[in-house]
């Protein structure tokens, strides 16, 4: 998740990297986490309760706080648009931190990238145009790379420092990059989409942070309007769609403009992903008017065999036919409100 930084609870200060901006900073001090800190700003990543622990804090979940063992900082740095952690975790492996929020972490990683990917691309037959926004980590590239159909894959990812990070400390992600049929654009996706000719792609994947500052653009109408033009008839786009547990309202709004601009299917899927907030994410599956695109029932099954692997990607981790499927059952009190707002449109 990481199209452009969410502004969370502050513009979270993080200590300065030594020198260029890119060392490595070893800060290994009996486990505690040192901050440089602003006086008119409070510590939101770093529990000063727990020393030597990272906590997820946030006004998108007030009231909790998701917290994680630090080992060691790898790298600390501020690009032109949010701060960028990594550091090394007691249990989860390595964790990409952007603006105080987790994006990644080496152990979960899969159950995101692959559903968000595998859920639009296995839903319609031979997809060979795609395009993704944000995913600067690499993890939606190399799911999509696995599907022998795709042409020509083109993302666009807002922050540099971003992709640099991932390709160095987490290569298995950013694997990716490296498919040949990848092309890399640096800047706005909101832009990109404007200049892209009506019809171009089959699928576009957005793999954004939350709706905070930036990023705000990609859960509004117009964007989703730039995305159906872009998409061919029969097209598909896979959205993060953010929390049952905690973002209803964000959920129904988006469901609103989706089902104004998306004239084929709409529907909202979900996964687990222990370590975002209350372990759930969603996901929006949106196809345009043309072939009738059902979801629900893939007909581009990539777990039939094992073509989709090979010695870098490695084998699937989390997707398969029968969790495509799951995803689109929704406990009562989610179904309840997104049919409900359904109805109204």
């Amino acid at each position: 998740m990481a199209e452009t930084g969410s502004a969370a609870a502050t513009d979270l200060p993080l200590k300065r990297p030594r020198d260029d901006g890119e060392k490595e900073a070893n800060n290994n001090n009996n486990g505690s986490v040192l901050m440089e800190m602003d006086s008119n700003k409070q510590p939101d990543c770093i529990s000063s309760v727990i020393p030597g622990w990272f906590s997820e804090i946030s006004p998108m979940w007030p009231g909790e706080a998701h917290s994680l063992k630090v080992e060691k900082i790898l790298f600390q740095g501020k690009s032109d648009y949010q701060n960028v952690m990594v550091f090394q975790s007691s249990t989860y492996g390595k964790v990409l931190i952007l603006d105080g929020v987790i994006q990644l972490t080496e152990r979960d990683e899969c159950a995101y990238q692959e559903m968000i990917t595998h859920l639009p691309l296995c839903s319609i037959p031979n997809p060979k145009k795609v395009l993704v926004i944000g995913g600067g980590d690499g993890g939606v590239l190399r799911e999509v790379s696995r599907h022998s159909s795709v042409e020509k894959i083109d993302i666009c990812e807002i922050d540099k420092m971003v992709v640099d990070v991932s390709k160095q400390f987490f290569p298995d992600v950013a694997v990716g990059f490296e498919d040949p049929r990848v092309t890399l654009h640096i800047g706005d996706g909101v832009a990109f989409l404007k200049a892209v000719p009506e019809g171009t792609y089959d699928a576009v994947i957005v793999d954004s942070s939350d709706p905070i500052g930036p990023a705000q653009e990609l859960f509004e109408k117009p964007f989703f309007e730039s995305v159906a033009k872009a998409l061919r008839p029969g097209g598909v786009v896979s959205t993060q769609a953010e929390s049952i547990w905690l973002h209803m309202h964000i959920i129904e709004d988006i469901v609103a403009n989706c089902r104004q601009i998306f004239k084929g299917s709409v529907n909202y899927a979900w996964t687990t992903v222990p370590t975002y907030p209350s372990g759930v994410i969603g996901f929006m599956l949106c196809s345009t008017e043309g072939p009738p695109v059902d979801f629900k029932h893939p007909v581009n099954p990539i777990d039939a065999d094992d073509s989709h692997c090979n010695s870098s990607k490695g084998p699937l981790k989390f997707y398969n036919s029968e969790i495509h499927t799951a995803a689109f059952c929704l406990p009562t009190f989610a179904k309840k409100v997104i049919e409900s707002k359904n109805e109204k449109i």
